[in-house]
Parts: C-alpha cells; structure tokens; sequence
C-alpha cells in the first residue's frame, strides 16, 4: 500500500563540479519522484551523470542546489554523522564491483554493517539469516569473497543490502562484472525482491535489465530527456 509521500522526491536538482575553474555541470534541472514499492531504472551513455545522480539519492554526495527529500524529510544538508545514520537505517547498496571485505566471512561481510545499528546480537543473527536464505547463500556462509564466483558474490552484496531492511536499493550496475548467466540470475533476484515489495532504483547501460522497470528515466549531458512509465 502506497502512501501519499513519496520515499524520495528530487526539485530542480543541479550538481557542478569545478576543476581548474572550468565548471561541469553533472546534473541540471532533475525532477524525480519514487514512490514505495518503485522500480525505477536510470539508463544513459557513459559520463550523462547516472552514477552521480545514484550517489545523491544514497547520501554519498550532496547536489550544489536543489532539494532532495527522503521520507518528506530535506536531508541533502545533513551533516556527515547524520547521513551516516540515514545511509544506514535507510538505504541498501549494491555496487558493480561487490565491495566485499576478503578477510571476513560470508557471513561477517553481511553482518558487518548491522553492528553499526546497536542491534543485539540475536536480531543481527537472525537478520543475516534471512537475508542469506533470500539469497539462496546460507550453504556459503562460512566461505570467503575469494571462495565464490562472481554471481556468488554479487548474492551476498545483495543479502549485505537486505540485512538492514532497507527503504530503497540502489543497485549501480550490479551486472556490470558478471557473465550473461550469472546478470541475469542477479537481474531475476532483484525482480523477486521488488515483486515481494522492496523499492529499487537500478542503474544500467543494458537495455534488456530497463524493461524489467515501471519506470524508466533516460539521462543525457545531466539532464532528464525521456521518462517513460
């Protein structure tokens, strides 16, 4: 059941980086909203400001202007400890590259951003459990990153993003390492989560994972210029 605030509603959002007093305008004029339960992909070629739209909707950069509410709430002035806190509770990632830790576990590198909530060590048990078996992983849970293929690892990014029950999963090219067979068994997951009710906002170049979407939003140079539902 949707309510009547959007998750996440992104007014007029302008993102400039300078470098040598040359301006880059990476985002101008962004208006987007996604609403519980969205799946929404971001689609462009290369350099149209996809992964720096995806780092302001997960708190890791700020926009230059603009208001970016979450919840109804303004965060985009937050300071670095309470978008931390918001990244946290709220927001699951999963990257191209996996960014699992090596030396921890399976198990520990699901674990791990749990110990950061304050959670006993009976919920971040039962937390990493459920997220495993979502994933189909609780057989690899004592193995190490190195053990695993790169689907395998890409499962556990995705149950390390699940743990914290998340309001929205970004996903930034979550196939982008893999083979043809191993993407789509990434891609099917993501379509069994968001039919089961989480928020997804993913980020790819392949246009057989946008269809997947209800909504799709095309960027170029920055700048929205076809947006279809």
């Amino acid at each position: 059941m949707q309510t009547t605030i959007p998750l996440i509603q992104l007014d007029n959002i302008e993102k400039v980086f300078l470098n040598d007093e040359v301006e880059t305008h990476a985002l101008s004029g962004v208006q987007l909203e996604i609403r519980h339960g969205d799946y929404v992909s971001i689609s462009g070629p290369s350099g149209c400001g996809k992964s720096t739209l995806l780092s302001i909707l997960g708190l890791l950069d700020s926009p230059t202007s603009g208001s970016y509410q979450l919840r109804g709430e303004p965060v985009e002035y937050l300071d670095h400890a309470a978008r931390a806190r918001v990244r946290n509770r709220e927001i699951g990632f999963i990257f191209q590259s996996f960014n699992l830790i090596g030396d921890l576990s399976v198990w520990q590198n699901v674990e791990l951003p749990l110990t950061y909530r304050g959670l006993s060590a009976a919920e971040r048990h039962e937390r990493v459990d459920e997220a495993l078996a979502k994933v189909g992983m609780t057989a690899r849970a004592k193995h190490y990153p190195a053990q695993l293929s790169g689907g395998q690892q890409q499962r556990v990014a995705v149950a390390r993003a699940l743990g914290g029950r998340p309001s929205l999963l970004l996903a930034d090219e979550p196939t982008g390492n893999l083979d043809s067979k191993n993407g789509d068994g990434v891609m099917s997951l993501l379509r069994e989560l968001h039919a089961e009710g989480a928020t997804v906002c993913l980020v790819t170049h392949d246009e057989r994972y946008s269809r997947d979407a209800q909504q799709t939003i095309h960027l170029f140079d920055g700048k929205i210029v076809n947006e279809k539902s």
